[in-house]
């Protein structure tokens, strides 16, 4: 009998690089610190059960301030020609994209790019949130130079701000747990052709090159 060929392991070709990889980790640390903190300080049965108010509101507040960090130093020093690039990418929406919404994930004939319409979204969602939580953040904890009515509708827009980002981080995190292969990709930087060209059928014809490796 003839000895059984190995097995090639499969293409892999290169999906986020380590400074994309870097911020969104980051990002998504000091995110679940705010979450967490925000329930410490909101929500009657977390607040009771942690206690500790002030060391709360203290973690909550320079986890705000952080929260820009991560982009300007991935944006002005890292210099990631891949992570630009997949910034365009987010910025950029199709016609497929538009399908996408329409028929709910649908339609079997879209031919997505490297990024869904949903993590396009909430992309949108989370960069944009950025700044507004900054800075109605600021005039709530360093409120005394401003007048009643900006710390009430700084109150009011920084709520429902949360709420928003709250519901798209567990909508994000959901859909991460339910895509194993996207989720690793995120964590090794690579993913396999074949998913590539199954999922993301766009971008394997602009960039997958068979061999690649992260």
């Amino acid at each position: 009998m003839r000895p059984s060929e190995p097995t090639k392991p499969p293409a892999r070709v290169v999906r986020f690089d380590a400074t994309e990889r870097w911020l969104h980790w980051v990002n998504a640390v000091l995110v679940l610190v705010l979450i967490a903190t925000a329930a410490a300080l909101y929500l009657d049965p977390v607040s009771r059960l942690v206690g500790r108010r002030t060391l709360m509101r203290d973690v909550h507040v320079y986890a705000g301030v952080l929260l820009p960090v991560p982009y300007a130093v991935a944006f002005g020093w890292a210099r990631s020609a891949r992570l630009r690039d997949d910034a365009r990418r987010l910025n950029r929406w199709t016609a497929d994209d538009v399908r996408w919404f329409r028929s709910l994930g649908r339609d079997p004939y879209v031919r997505l790019g490297k990024f869904h319409p949903g993590q396009k979204l909430n992309a949108a969602v989370t960069v944009g949130a950025v700044p507004v939580m900054l800075g109605t953040g600021a005039i709530m904890r360093w409120f005394s130079p401003f007048p009643l009515e900006w710390r009430t509708g700084a109150t009011f827009v920084h709520d429902w701000t949360a709420v928003v980002v709250f519901a798209f981080a567990i909508g994000h995190i959901a859909k991460a747990l339910s895509d194993r292969v996207a989720l690793r990709a995120m964590v090794t930087g690579a993913v396999d052709v074949e998913w590539g060209r199954a999922r993301h059928p766009r971008w394997h014809d602009e960039v997958a090159e068979p061999g690649e490796q992260p």
